[in-house]
């Protein structure tokens, strides 16, 4: 397999936890490939008046580096 980074993200949502997470995937998905899988290693939320108003996801994104991709400079 290689080797495998892991980026730190916090995605946010005004809809539920798991659209946090799901938000910060789709991000890293624009600029990274090979994407495997992801960890949630907490919950939070921002509350206004008693009532939950933005909910965010800690989300660590494991992916594959590809070491085809490597520059090298001549």
């Amino acid at each position: 397999m290689g080797v495998v980074k892991v980026l730190e993200l916090v995605g946010e949502s005004k809809e539920s936890w798991q659209d946090a997470a799901n938000q910060a995937v789709m991000e890293a998905a624009k600029t990274v490939d090979n994407i495997t899988g992801v960890e949630v290693s907490n919950w939070t939320a921002n509350v206004d008046s008693g009532r939950i108003t933005n909910y965010k996801a800690n989300v660590r994104v494991a992916f594959v580096v590809d070491g085809d991709r490597r520059r090298t400079k001549v």
